[in-house]
């Protein structure tokens, strides 16, 4: 399974730590997904959304933004989004509790590369057959992950528009959503009174012609 791990550091995208396992037919292919990489983390802020999936046609990079860092993961498509984000969430566990302190001083790129057999390990035991198979009894607190915003990674790079952006758009549309059903709902109560009173005119209408014309 071609993947790449990578841990940065939100500020200024300095790189952390990584980590590389790739097929012999995909080694070019990953060049191309780690320069992808690296555009991106330089391109993420405390402003943009902290869990991401973005689509890269065969393969999709996974972000979990945590405590001023990022947790990138690039994977097949077809790789569950859950256990994915359960994975990004062990390593952001684990990393925090060994370097958190340590990661807003460091000025060397890779400062803490030790760290890839963890993450070699981590990895292994959630992609193992038999790990993918137990994985519903797995403990985690994890949001729902339908939820969790998608976008496509040339869109993102190439045109220059931010997450951010994305984000925003995603919350102007989600207001946009709720300002309709309530206009709608408005509507339908007017149309509710709009009906009861052309009734209620009919029937005084009706009392007050038979009451004159007849008697």
């Amino acid at each position: 399974m071609t993947s790449l791990t990578i841990i940065t550091r939100l500020t200024d995208g300095l790189p952390l730590t990584a980590s590389i396992q790739e097929d012999e037919q995909s080694g070019r292919d990953l060049q191309h997904y780690q320069s992808q990489a690296k555009q991106l983390c330089r391109k993420l802020n405390a402003q943009s959304p902290d869990r991401c999936t973005l689509e890269a046609g065969e393969m999709n990079f996974h972000y979990l933004i945590a405590q001023g860092v990022c947790y990138l993961f690039l994977c097949e498509a077809s790789f569950p989004k859950k256990m994915v984000f359960a994975y990004l969430e062990d390593l952001h566990s684990e990393f925090n509790q060994q370097y958190g302190k340590k990661v807003p001083t460091v000025t060397r790129p890779y400062s803490f590369i030790e760290f890839d057999t963890y993450i070699q390990k981590t990895k292994k035991s959630f992609i193992d057959s038999r790990a993918r198979r137990n994985f519903g009894s797995i403990n985690t607190e994890l949001q729902d992950v339908q939820r969790i915003m998608v976008a496509n990674i040339e869109e993102v790079l190439q045109r220059g528009e931010s997450l951010t952006a994305l984000d925003t758009k995603a919350s102007n549309l989600s207001s946009l959503s709720k300002m309709y059903r309530s206009d709608a709902k408005y509507l339908n109560t007017r149309s509710t009174y709009a009906k009861v009173a052309a009734v209620s005119v009919f029937f005084i209408t009706l009392i007050i012609y038979v009451r004159f014309w007849w008697l």
